[in-house]
């Protein structure tokens, strides 16, 4: 079997793009992978066209091979655009070879150790306050809103549910994103007591409606600098939070702040390669990697997990794109011994179901893992092609 060509097909998503990799081969079989080009991978689809040349006329079910292959290619600037693109060409290269084998990719690495995968609900009340119109919801308007949230998120069956930082102005909730350039306090990424008190509020809100069961997270990105995170972990103890999610390049600083509270943290979703984890590691800065399998691929994220279990932590993936991420997303957390929760984005652009064959199932909090071969999912051609990107 041989590689022949390749396809990139992309799909409008409301405030984003969902890309799609296709790989065809001489035998007819066909391989999906989804990549992100949205959110600081502009360029990505590019990046994938040029490594795809070694690819052509290569057996598929060679990944590991070929994977070495591309990265010595990339050696000299490893990691970013670059890792990510060999992630979509790998990823896709594993659905052949799952369905080239008649079996599912988390049966090329051990079988599933669970096949309903916990969830929890991320950007919950980040994206009604942003996008109601979009996905066709009232606005979340008030910490009295998320409340109500909060108790739709325990009705629906979720144990756990991740939010940010959101700021009453006197009229509306704002999500506060200064490190992404989107709100007021960039660049210098200061905090201040109204964000704290921002930062607890939105906590609480969720607290309240939840009850003290529900597991609450709260993302905190690259929004504040190591003092502003140490401020708002604290300010959240009294809720008990589930963990406090960020990115800071230092392990240090991270591992700093992790000694500094009782708060979990959670981090890492940004990084690349077992290399990048590795002093994150060393210094204890986290108790949840978070590992983005669509940037670093099935293969490395594996790898990066098994590290992560020789230090005794459980970890978690990074999933909010679309439905084919998601369903890789779960292969990963089948085949893990050492899985923490998944993260899925519930709210979404109604049309969301239309750009795969068949959309995921979640049930009661838990995802329900496929059992076709390959990634279980096929993306829908004309459904993609229904929603050009505008």
């Amino acid at each position: 079997m041989k590689v022949t060509q390749f396809e990139i097909l992309r799909a409008d998503a409301g405030w984003r793009i969902f890309s799609f990799l296709k790989v065809m081969t001489d035998e007819g079989l066909v391989g999906w992978s989804e990549f992100n080009e949205s959110f600081g991978s502009a360029g990505l689809a590019d990046v994938i066209r040029e490594l795809f040349k070694i690819v052509i006329g290569k057996d598929p079910r060679d990944v590991e091979l070929i994977n070495a292959h591309i990265r010595t290619s990339t050696i000299q600037a490893r990691g970013g655009i670059n890792r990510q693109a060999v992630a979509a060409i790998e990823n896709a290269l594993l659905d052949i070879k799952g369905k080239a084998l008649g079996v599912p990719v988390y049966d090329l690495f051990g079988g599933a150790v669970r096949k309903r995968i916990p969830c929890y609900w991320s950007h919950c009340g980040s994206y009604r306050a942003r996008y109601p119109e979009l996905l066709g919801v009232p606005r979340v308007a008030s910490y009295d809103d998320l409340s109500k949230l909060a108790e739709e998120v325990v009705r629906r069956g979720f144990s756990a549910c991740k939010t940010n930082v959101m700021i009453h102005d006197g009229k509306t909730l704002a999500a506060y994103r200064p490190g992404f350039g989107a709100s007021k306090g960039y660049p210098e990424l200061n905090w201040n007591n109204t964000i704290v008190d921002g930062a607890f509020k939105t906590a609480n809100a969720f607290r309240i409606g939840g009850g003290p069961k529900l597991g609450i997270m709260m993302d905190l990105n690259f929004n504040y600098k190591t003092e502003g995170y140490m401020r708002i972990a604290k300010a959240v103890e009294p809720i008990g939070m589930t963990w406090l999610e960020m990115d800071t390049h230092d392990p240090a600083s991270l591992a700093l702040i992790r000694r500094g509270t009782s708060t979990p943290i959670a981090s890492c979703e940004t990084l690349c390669e077992r290399r990048d984890f590795k002093p994150f590691f060393e210094q204890y800065a986290m108790d949840v990697p978070i590992i983005d399998v669509i940037w670093n691929g099935y293969l490395e994220s594996i790898k990066i997990a098994a590290m992560a279990e020789v230090y005794e932590m459980n970890v978690a993936p990074h999933n909010f794109y679309g439905h084919l991420s998601s369903v890789i997303s779960a292969h990963f957390c089948a085949a893990v011994p050492n899985l923490r929760i998944m993260e899925t984005d519930i709210d979404a652009v109604p049309w969301r179901d239309e750009l795969v064959d068949v959309p995921p199932v979640i049930e009661n909090g838990e995802f329900v893992l496929p059992t076709r071969p390959g990634w279980g999912v096929e993306v829908n051609e004309a459904g993609v092609r229904r929603h050009p990107p505008k």
